[in-house]
């Protein structure tokens, strides 16, 4: 058995089961794919995935099992190459982030000055997704952190820590009644006085948006969601042209940027949230991402990332 059996095994898992697609993503053909599987697999002396026909609809039980420790022969691979990188060209190497729209343009541009004076060879790459597409960039390797409010904590495979907690931020044009509000009129705000306007938030996979859905269901309301949208600058614009209120981020809102609208704090009625890293378990983290873990939010510290990621305190 070779390293190249275990990538084509791994891929083709990876790519539900499709060789073609396997194939395409390891730059070979499909047939080679196909008999590497099968010579693998009669050396092994089991069948790793179920068949019908030539197609392969799934893994067998003990296919699940070779599956898993592939995976972990992967990792020990890639933290070596890792491991050589460190001492080799310990300040130079890529950094790929995967991230909502929300992080990218509001969080990190306060971090990657900062780190990119301190690293100037390192290339930095933001992979924007949903929260859900964010974690499997990191669990198949093709980013090397995720950053985002849902989800992440909920995935197996991914160490995640608390980055920063966030409450939702009502914004309406200047000329709209609850422009006018009081302060203290503001800070009362209801769900049923936010329900008589029509309202434009976020997709359902982003920002806390099962906290609003939640909020309003457990009164019995039924808000006129008339825009959903992936990202709060979005959000913004068609509340500009009058669209409806927004229900977006509060680290989304800044009163001097985001001078055309105004700000009300809604965090009474949807509660904190928490924003999360995620990073696979298990992986050799170069010196520099702890360094940008640690810059994006001081308790994320090398031993706190250490612990949480490799299960012992040394961080190497």
């Amino acid at each position: 058995m070779n390293l190249q059996q275990f990538r084509f095994v791994r891929e083709t898992i990876r790519r539900d089961f499709n060789l073609t697609e396997a194939a395409r993503m390891l730059y070979t053909s499909q047939p080679g794919v196909s008999k590497a599987i099968i010579e693998f697999e009669d050396e092994l002396g089991i069948k790793i995935f179920e068949r019908y026909g030539k197609r392969i609809k799934g893994l067998t039980k003990p296919g699940q099992a070779v599956s898993q420790v592939i995976d972990r022969i992967m990792r020990e691979v890639d933290n070596l190459k890792k491991v050589s990188d460190e001492f080799a060209r310990r300040d130079e190497g890529g950094l790929v982030i995967a991230c909502t729209h929300t992080q990218a343009r509001y969080v990190l541009p306060k971090v990657i000055p900062g780190f990119r004076k301190q690293f100037p060879k390192v290339h930095l790459s933001l992979a924007e997704g949903s929260p859900t597409q964010l974690a499997e960039m990191v669990l198949h390797e093709q980013a090397d952190l995720a950053i985002a409010t849902e989800s992440l904590a909920l995935t197996p495979g991914l160490a995640t820590l608390p980055c920063y907690s966030w409450e939702h931020t009502v914004v309406v044009r200047p000329d709209h009644p609850l422009a006018e509000l009081t302060s203290s009129a503001a800070r009362k705000l209801s769900l049923a006085q936010l329900a008589e306007f029509p309202i434009v938030t976020y997709d359902r996979a982003f920002s806390g948006r099962t906290a609003i859905d939640e909020a309003f269901a457990a009164q019995g309301i039924h808000p006129d969601i008339v825009l959903e949208a992936i990202d709060a600058d979005v959000i913004k614009t068609y509340v500009d042209v009058g669209l409806g209120i927004g229900i977006i981020a509060g680290v989304a809102y800044d009163p001097r940027r985001d001078a055309g609208l105004v700000g009300l704090p809604v965090g009474r009625l949807f509660g904190t949230h928490t924003t999360r890293v995620g990073i696979k378990e298990g992986v050799f983290l170069r010196d520099y991402v702890y360094t940008f873990l640690e810059m994006l939010a001081p308790s994320l510290t090398r031993q706190v990332v250490a612990e949480a990621v490799q299960g012992r305190e040394d961080g190497a």
